[in-house]
């Protein structure tokens, strides 16, 4: 009869939420039972199965050497090699992707650069008034969720951090506090709110426009805006100005519209002069793609080459240019010779002419399970799953680092280990040519990461 072992506060990094109080099973190395209230954790981890332990290159099984041989090929010939992903998987493996992309003068950027590079782009011009999501949750009373579902992708973030639960400053709870939906449509979340505010597909500028011209006490010629009467929005205005402590949970509905990184801006700067009144926060909700880590791939890309996506290092020194280093618009002018992917599945979310492109590459891919673009990938490396397999840092949706666990046992390497090696068998390939490359020290720490070394075996 198999061992049944109870593990407490595990991480979930479903979702950017990274909620740290599940409670889990375990019979046998297999997940029997996960205790929250959560569906898509419980299809997470109760989901997980290995589909396969062996490397594929063109399709076909092979060893760990020969595919680790093949890769470093691809992406040490190439010319004009992408690296993009990293929002499924830990800290350390993006740093190693990163240092793997230096070392072959790739461009690095992250899938979700059409959703979240607004946010990055906005922030870099205005700033940002944010907390985190344990301020919300002790103070909070105001609570504005602007073109986003959290009860579809971020399904406990209502009931555990931002309505539902009781603070210091909010001991009832849901009864102290006020949900106000701003969308372009009646979402889940919309059908719990207090109040539903539907506004006109991409006017959300010409909205936050008006909420900031009528904040400072503006005279406007204008009746309505989004589609609703003007007095709708100073309605809200005023509930903005009259709470303790609010916050504007903001997702790809807005990111998304027309202008919107100048819609996000506009939201940012409201936010700042509302702080002349009360106490007013900002946050940027993860989409549906929004998987784990996508925070951590632009905290990553920030400290290590000082920008948070679009990164060209052909010259050996970090460039940073939106619209010509993102990964969409250099497949679209076919500027791309090979791409390593890690941590996502680029031909699931991008256009089918894209992802065309990408399917006809030489493709190097590192996943759990083999997904979309795994399927069609020169060289494939199943990995194991931060948060089951293997342990690693992950960002919440608040910036802050949480760090998940290892529950079950498995012979599959982490992404990081994989790069590791993937980095040497390319160092050696330069050195071969006479063009050698520098080696990161941090790199070649002993035990940094033990998990699946014996497997892919030692270090050149």
């Amino acid at each position: 009869m198999s061992e049944r072992l109870v593990i407490e506060d595990v991480v979930c990094p479903h979702c950017a939420d990274l909620c740290d109080d599940l409670r889990l099973t375990v019979e046998g190395n297999r997940i029997a039972a996960v205790e929250v209230e959560c569906p898509a954790a419980r299809a997470f981890f109760l989901g997980y199965q290995v589909e396969t332990v062996t490397p594929k290159v063109r399709g076909a099984d092979t060893g760990w050497e020969s595919a680790l041989d093949e890769a470093a090929r691809i992406l040490g010939r190439a010319v004009s090699p992408l690296v993009v992903g990293l929002s499924t998987t830990a800290c350390d493996a993006q740093r190693l992707a990163v240092e793997l992309g230096e070392a072959v003068g790739a461009c690095i950027d992250t899938p979700y650069a059409a959703f979240y590079g607004a946010r990055a782009l906005a922030l870099q011009e205005v700033g940002e008034a944010t907390c985190t999501l344990g301020e919300v949750r002790n103070r909070a009373d105001l609570v504005i969720v602007w073109g986003a579902d959290p009860v579809v992708t971020h399904p406990r973030h209502l009931s555990r951090y931002a309505v539902d639960p009781p603070g210091p400053f909010v001991p009832g709870g849901r009864r102290d506090r006020a949900l106000i939906v701003v969308d372009v449509c009646r979402t889940r979340t919309a059908e719990v709110a207090d109040l539903f505010l539907q506004v006109i597909p991409d006017q959300d500028y010409e909205v936050l426009g008006v909420l900031r011209a009528r904040l400072k006490n503006r005279t406007l010629a204008v009746e309505g805006v989004g589609g609703r009467p003007l007095n709708d929005w100073e309605v809200l205005l005023e509930r903005m100005k009259g709470c303790r402590y609010g916050i504007v949970f903001y997702g790809t509905g807005l990111t998304m519209s027309r202008g919107g990184v100048e819609s996000v801006t506009q939201l940012m700067h409201l936010v700042n002069d509302l702080n002349a009144y009360t106490r007013f926060s900002v946050m940027a909700m993860r989409g549906p793609l929004g998987f784990g880590n996508v925070g951590g791939s632009f905290k990553v890309l920030c400290w290590q080459t000082g920008y948070p996506f679009a990164i060209n290092l052909a010259r050996g020194y970090p460039r940073y240019n939106p619209g010509e280093f993102t990964a969409s618009e250099m497949l679209e002018r076919q500027e791309v010779d090979a791409v390593l992917v890690v941590g996502a599945d680029p031909v699931e979310y991008l256009p089918p002419r894209l992802a065309g492109m990408i399917e006809r590459l030489p493709t190097v891919v590192l996943a759990p399970r083999l997904n979309r673009t795994a399927r069609r990938a020169t060289v494939f490396f199943p990995t194991a799953v931060y948060g089951i397999n293997a342990p690693g840092t992950m960002f919440r949706v608040d910036r802050i680092p949480v760090r998940t666990r290892q529950v079950l046992e498995s012979a599959l390497p982490t992404d990081a280990a994989v790069l590791r090696r993937l980095l040497s068998r390319i160092q050696a390939l330069r050195r071969q040519s006479g063009s050698p490359l520098p080696a990161d020290p941090l790199s070649a720490r002993p035990g940094q990461d033990s998990i699946g070394e014996k497997l892919l075996g030692p270090t050149e």
